[in-house]
């Protein structure tokens, strides 16, 4: 029999990384919040490499953070390694990548859900969800337990209608054997939803001892520590090394000979994979003049043996992935102990929602994370906490917050998703922004913290912190403008060391700094006034100034932009009946219902030429609004 068990601001279904952080944005802004997760033990699991960050994702965490999130905080207390990616190129790229403890991490998340103030964490699997008579939705459990929340969050991983893939081998299940939600997406298609099947799959574990690791290459993490999180004072310190090894023609062999008995292959498996992370047999077929492929040994954790293989996910049968991981150097005797699988999963059309991650035709009803389309703990977390945000500031009847792609990669994320959409699982990349100089891990805090502060996740400590940081920056950068160096023996010794011109007069220390072959550190030594400051603060500082002629150049196209970001298009636009639009961009228009001209730009069809249209008809509107004021006056 039914029962009513709750009744709440917010809920979220799911407790991954987007789950989590929808759930704690919630419950600090002050909303009674639940969240649902099938399985206790799961929450914040890392079902595939039990890692945080990566090119651009590194970003995304940082960003996180600044808006005052959670899982920054979280990879650095549970830290194995740490490595700052892409250091041979250029600032923008930088990015953190963190080997963490995939059981610390996820008890560490529980217990922050534990604690938090105006939330609850329940074991349940939502089976059905209804819109009330007043606008509220009811949520049924598997036992038939009922709550009611204003507004809800989906961030179903993928749990929903999930199943395995090993071979010939599939069943209904979701990561890591967990059982999987069954129920749920017949309900969100008896909403009017769209769903669809995406995939994706995860690498074998293997018994440590099995390893031979005389001739792999090792790959150590970076000292000092840099942590992800701005409030991070004393990061742990790096506790492990991974390895480094490849593929060979053997493995390249046993994988073809079989690529018949791969589900991918043969039909089985409907759903569309990653195109940034393909399984192995994927990269021998679509890539098969390569001799070779390279795969990272990882270890998941401190308190157990399980190695896992960065870079060699399979679907293929069971015996296959035996033979072929035994096939590559260091792994010739290797254990495996958790086979490689491939999951099939329903998540969203991402078109459907506005950028607050609310869904259009269901006020109240909010996705995050691979629920999205998107695939990756950093995109999910991202997404998790903008719509944790702003349900709350709905509720509130508080304005949204809109991340723009010009001010973070959150924002570009967000935009990409609901404006162009995907069809296939959305992975973060630099190359995304069309910002990144201006969009660096280094200066997420400059960027975001005020907004975060804004919405009320900043507390008045941290609020303190930051605008102290921001002074000392500040007032660095005017030191470093006034300060003239004189010519001396001394320095242009550390100039001809670097292979750049001596000088003969005084020179500004910012003109020094300017030149590509020099570094804070590298003239350390004659910059005898240099304040103790965070290596951060020199970092970022160091980039601004080496930079500057390309950041203002930047910042001008951002504030073009942005004018036409402020140039919105209402809501009730029928786009079919406007004349001059090719029949694409009515299509497409009418679909994704852009807010402003900015994002109508965006979209996969709509030419300049339709924007042109489009903001004649905005003149239009304006000019008959003028003409009826005029008139009733």
């Amino acid at each position: 029999m039914k029962f009513l068990a709750g009744e709440f601001d917010v809920a979220v279904i799911g407790a991954g990384h987007a789950g989590i952080e929808a759930a704690l944005a919630a419950a600090r802004l002050g909303c009674k919040t639940a969240v649902f997760t099938i399985n206790m033990d799961a929450v914040g699991n890392c079902p595939c490499n039990p890692s945080i960050g990566g090119t651009a994702k590194g970003h995304l965490v940082r960003e996180i953070d600044a808006l005052g999130g959670e899982m920054g905080k979280a990879a650095d207390e549970c830290l194995l390694q740490i490595r700052m990616l892409n250091r041979g190129k250029g600032p923008a790229v930088h990015s953190l990548r963190a080997q963490i403890d995939r059981r610390a991490y996820s008890t560490r998340m529980k217990h922050t859900l534990e604690l938090q103030e105006n939330l609850e964490l329940h074991q349940a699997e939502i089976t059905d969800l209804q819109k009330t008579d007043d606008g509220r939705w009811i949520m049924t459990t598997r036992l038939e337990a009922q709550y009611i929340a204003k507004a809800v969050i989906l961030a179903t991983g993928t749990y929903l209608g999930g199943k395995i893939y090993v071979g010939d081998v599939s069943y209904e299940s979701g990561p890591d054997g967990m059982f999987p939600s069954k129920y749920l997406p017949d309900a969100l298609e008896k909403l009017g939803m769209s769903i669809r099947r995406f995939k994706t799959g995860t690498p074998a574990r293997v018994l440590k001892s099995s390893i031979d690791f005389t001739d792999l290459e090792e790959q150590c993490g970076d000292e000092p520590v840099v942590p992800f999180s701005y409030e991070t004072e004393n990061p742990k310190q790096n506790k492990v090394k991974c390895y480094v090894s490849w593929t060979n023609e053997k493995t390249k062999k046993i994988i073809l000979d079989n690529i018949h008995r791969s589900p991918m292959y043969s039909g089985k498996i409907e759903g569309i994979g990653p195109r940034y992370c393909p399984s192995i047999e994927d990269k021998i077929v679509r890539f098969s003049d390569r001799q070779r492929h390279q795969l990272f040994i990882e270890p998941c954790g401190m308190d157990t043996e399980e190695m896992y293989l960065q870079g060699m996910s399979s679907s293929l049968p069971e015996d296959v992935q035996i033979d072929f991981y035994r096939s590559i150097k260091g792994l010739e005797h290797c254990i495996v102990m958790r086979p490689a699988y491939a999951i099939e999963y329903y998540c969203a059309d991402p078109v459907q929602m506005n950028k607050t991650l609310e869904f259009r035709d269901f006020p109240g009803l909010y996705g995050a994370g691979q629920f999205n389309g998107s695939s990756g703990y950093e995109e999910a977390a991202a997404q998790g906490l903008v719509a944790g945000i702003n349900a709350a500031l709905k509720i509130h009847g508080k304005p949204p917050m809109i991340l723009d792609r010009a001010g973070s990669y959150i924002g570009t994320l967000i935009d990409d998703l609901v404006t162009k959409g995907c069809n296939d699982p959305y992975r973060m990349m630099t190359s995304r922004s069309e910002y990144r100089l201006i969009l660096r891990q280094d200066n997420a805090d400059t960027r975001i913290t005020p907004i975060g502060r804004e919405v009320g996740l900043i507390d008045d400590e941290r609020w303190k912190k930051f605008t102290l940081k921001q002074q000392l920056i500040k007032q660095e950068i005017q030191r470093v403008r006034k300060t003239v160096i004189s010519p001396s023996e001394k320095l242009n010794d550390i100039l001809r060391e670097h292979n750049t011109s001596e000088v003969h007069t005084g020179v500004r220390l910012i003109d020094l700094l300017k030149r590509p072959e020099l570094s804070y550190d590298i003239l350390k030594e004659i910059d005898t006034d240099r304040p103790e400051l965070n290596a951060n603060i020199f970092e970022q500082i160091e980039v601004e100034i080496k930079y500057e002629g390309y950041i203002k150049r930047q910042l001008v196209i951002i504030e073009q932009i942005r004018k036409l970001e402020n140039k919105l298009l209402p809501s009730n636009i029928n786009y079919l009946q406007i004349d001059g639009l090719s029949l694409e961009a009515r299509e497409k228009l009418n679909r994704v219902r852009p807010e402003n001209i900015g994002q109508a730009s965006r979209i996969s069809g709509v030419s300049p030429s339709d924007i042109s249209v489009l903001i004649i008809y905005l003149a239009s509107l304006k000019n008959k609004e003028i003409k009826n004021a005029d008139t009733n006056s």
